[in-house]
């Protein structure tokens, strides 16, 4: 696991450049948020910066550990790196993928893991909340560089479509935390259950982003050809470098 959120942006910068494919698309994206956390701390404006430092990082670790091969990897976390090179996929579609498994499936155990060291799970909500903050502001700068690689985007968040995932992703991490308060109290045996019923859910949710309802299809269709089909440049986008 990474020692700091820096070195965690780090090596999700490093870990996107080297995909190749759309498996980049995500770790991107999520380096521009952890770099953001990690100014801010540098900075002083989180109450517990050492505390908010750890639980970042410790979150960041089950992405970075699904990447490397530090572990076996998850199936709603397999499901992203399946559809890497599928053509048809929107650059959102893989974007969601990521988040979808980060946030649906990874969040609630992160919580968990720094409750277990601090000995109780109430005082990590204030660094919880604090991260929406951090992910509304980065979300606005991601979404003015995405839309010079995805030309469709900002119609779409003109019409409503930024708010609504703002909202949903707002609502996923309400579900994590509800997730991590049930899985807390459970016994070593009990919490594992509970992380493959998780997984099992997470993926039923990946192969529903990854397959749209059919009458969906055509405009899917549509606005994937007003997308950059250079993985590199997409990665370039999503890490604020183009």
């Amino acid at each position: 696991m990474s020692g700091s959120i820096g070195d965690a942006a780090a090596d999700l910068r490093r870990i996107a450049r080297d995909a190749g494919d759309a498996s980049g698309y995500f770790p991107a994206l999520y380096a521009r948020v952890t770099g953001r956390l990690a100014d801010a701390i540098a900075r002083s404006e989180f109450a517990d910066g050492p505390g908010m430092d750890r639980f970042a990082s410790t979150f960041a670790s089950y992405y970075l550990r699904a990447a490397t091969g530090g572990v076996v990897r998850p199936r709603c976390w397999q499901a992203c790196w399946d559809v890497a090179g599928a053509p048809g996929l929107l650059i959102v579609q893989h974007l969601l993928l990521g988040i979808n498994a980060h946030v649906n499936h990874d969040l609630a155990l992160a919580v968990v893991d720094v409750a277990d060291e601090r000995g109780q799970l109430a005082p990590i909500r204030a660094d919880f909340d604090a991260v929406n903050d951090v992910l509304a502001q980065t979300y606005e700068d991601v979404l003015g560089d995405l839309d010079r690689v995805s030309r469709w985007v900002s119609e779409a968040a003109t019409v409503g479509g930024g708010r609504a995932f703002n909202f949903s992703l707002r609502h996923a991490r309400r579900q994590a935390w509800g997730a991590a308060e049930r899985l807390h109290p459970l016994d070593r045996s009990g919490r594992q259950a509970y992380g493959v019923e998780l997984d099992r859910l997470v993926s039923v949710l990946a192969y529903l982003v990854s397959r749209p309802p059919v009458p969906l299809r055509p405009l899917a269709w549509l606005a994937r050809r007003l997308e950059e089909r250079d993985p590199g440049a997409v990665v370039d986008a999503l890490l604020g470098e183009r």
